[in-house]
């Protein structure tokens, strides 16, 4: 089917219950827009594994901290919509801001705390608070879903799976594979910051991601030594400021006093302009408590 912009909460629920009661099953990566080859691939997903695939494109002004960002956001509906038609998409939810936050204003807002609270929280106070909100009102606009999140934003995507599972949510939510350049550099909106001797520095972020997982995988079950290694490949990169490098519990980010399981290496740091932030994962076969 040709892809379809709508731009009102009651098509749409139409149109997903309709299609629902045909037997369809629903696919929603949520967007703000900006598109690029990260969020293609996750429409490829929704494309490949639903009935109909749905990409929201709203610029929430819950999750700007400061009013010239959200001005200056990049948005164009035409490169994002051929975008998303060539990714599979068949419907874009395109709301305008009232459409979504009537009068401007929204007193009610979604806190998933603790989650949080660590790592990106304390320097983009009230993001995630505006993150959970749009997200659960995406969630309730839609309906039954499976909706699709990357993860290079693994502290978002743990903060999605939260909150789906402590509001039951009838949304599946899977977690897809951070899009890379070829030389490791993650794929986003932030990087067309990165100029010159800057965006070859960047990749310093992943580099050191990667250190922390083979020092998992030899053996090493001190968060703290990890921490402390891909600090110093941070430090090493001149223009590179790091913010934090950390090994955490990849479920609730937790630092542990063990790295046993499932580990997730945290990387962010300033480079230039853009504050970047990327991560991998790791498997401790270590056995032990934390």
């Amino acid at each position: 089917m040709p892809l379809e912009v709508v731009e009102t909460i009651e098509q749409l629920r139409l149109q997903l219950n309709s299609a629902r009661s045909d037997g369809a099953t629903v696919g929603l990566v949520p967007t703000m827009g900006g598109l690029h080859a990260g969020h293609a691939s996750l429409m490829e997903q929704a494309h490949a594994t639903t009935d109909l695939a749905v990409a929201s494109i709203f610029v929430n002004p819950l999750q700007f901290g400061e009013e010239a960002d959200l001005l200056n956001y990049p948005r164009d509906l035409d490169k994002d919509s051929a975008l998303a038609a060539a990714a599979g998409v068949d419907i874009i939810f395109a709301p305008t801001v009232d459409e979504m936050y009537p009068g401007g204003e929204i007193a009610t807002a979604v806190t998933v705390s603790g989650i949080s609270e660590r790592w990106e929280g304390p320097s983009r106070v009230g993001h995630f608070d505006g993150v959970a909100t749009v997200v659960s009102k995406l969630f309730n606009i839609v309906g039954e879903c499976a909706a699709y999140f990357g993860e290079k934003d693994w502290q978002q995507l743990a903060v999605v799976r939260k909150m789906v599972a402590d509001l039951s949510f009838p949304v599946s939510v899977v977690g897809c594979p951070t899009v890379r350049e070829p030389d490791g550099l993650a794929l986003s909106s932030r990087n067309v910051f990165l100029v010159g001797p800057h965006r070859r520095a960047a990749t310093v972020l992943h580099r050191a991601a990667k250190a922390g997982k083979a020092s998992i995988e030899d053996g090493e079950t001190d968060p703290h030594a990890v921490s402390a290694l891909m600090t110093e490949m941070i430090e090493a990169e001149q223009l590179a400021e790091p913010i934090y490098a950390v090994a955490v519990d990849a479920a609730n980010l937790e630092v542990p006093k063990r790295l046993t399981g499932q580990v997730r290496l945290l990387v962010a740091a300033q480079v230039g302009i853009p504050r970047l932030i990327d991560n991998v994962g790791a498997v401790s076969t270590i056995t032990g408590t934390t």
